[in-house]
């Protein structure tokens, strides 16, 4: 049993600090790094994927809606050659960052609004598998069964099945939107019990944690603990 465990990070902005990336890293084998249109500005992106280098972690594009305010959490009717520019933007801005302190990006997965939206919705699907084709293709991130993941497949693209340890899910396996009783999974316990049945599952190779959780560090920490337990080893997919 090999999984990945990723999670968003980069998302400070200014003098604003949300998560602590820094003590999230080591337990991770992706990161999926904001690039500045939901979070994360040119200085905090620098510093997360130098963190990334030298804890050994594969950086991921963590791409959104041009929605600072909203966290990338509110859907926005972008056009689809729009949207398919503002991918490319992000996903050039954030691999120049990482090759500068000696990584690169190495896959992609939306972010928030947008994630959930390719699911379901095909003009926004294709115009993210359109930037990643033409800036030379890379691994998807996204749910099992995301329309996503089918289009960017018929491209030729990599492509990677995920689940979140620390998300409530409704019995159709979708997520407990946010705002909702039991949306999110706070207690180390918790999450780390729904990773491993979500391993053991074997429909996701990888599992998220997202880094502005209160706790994540200590969530992380019982997430692989659990995992190794039950005889998982922890491997990047990309």
């Amino acid at each position: 049993m090999e999984i990945d465990l990723n999670a968003d990070v980069g998302e400070s902005f200014g003098r604003w600090t949300l998560g602590d990336d820094p003590a999230l890293m080591p337990f991770l084998t992706s990161a999926n790094v904001a690039c500045g249109f939901h979070a994360g500005d040119p200085l905090t992106l620098r510093r997360t994927c130098a963190s990334a280098v030298e804890n050994g972690v594969t950086i991921g594009a963590q791409v959104a809606y041009r929605d600072l305010a909203g966290f990338g959490r509110r859907f926005v009717d972008v056009p689809p050659d729009e949207l398919a520019a503002d991918v490319l933007y992000q996903v050039a801005a954030l691999d120049g960052i990482a090759r500068a302190v000696g990584g690169g990006v190495a896959y992609l997965k939306p972010h928030g609004a947008l994630y959930h939206a390719v699911a379901a919705h095909e003009g926004q699907a294709r115009a993210v598998v359109q930037a990643v084709v033409e800036y030379g293709g890379m691994p998807v991130l996204a749910q099992p069964g995301s329309l996503l993941l089918r289009i960017a497949a018929e491209a030729g693209l990599p492509t990677v099945t995920e689940g979140f340890a620390d998300r409530g899910y409704r019995p159709d396996g979708t997520l407990v939107p946010r705002g909702e009783p039991g949306a999110v999974l706070d207690a180390p316990a918790s999450a780390a019990e729904q990773a491993v049945r979500l391993a053991r599952a074997g429909e996701v190779r990888s599992l998220c944690i997202h880094g502005d959780s209160p706790g994540a560090p200590a969530i992380a920490a019982a997430v692989t603990a659990a995992l190794q337990d039950a005889g998982a080893t922890l491997l990047p997919f990309a």
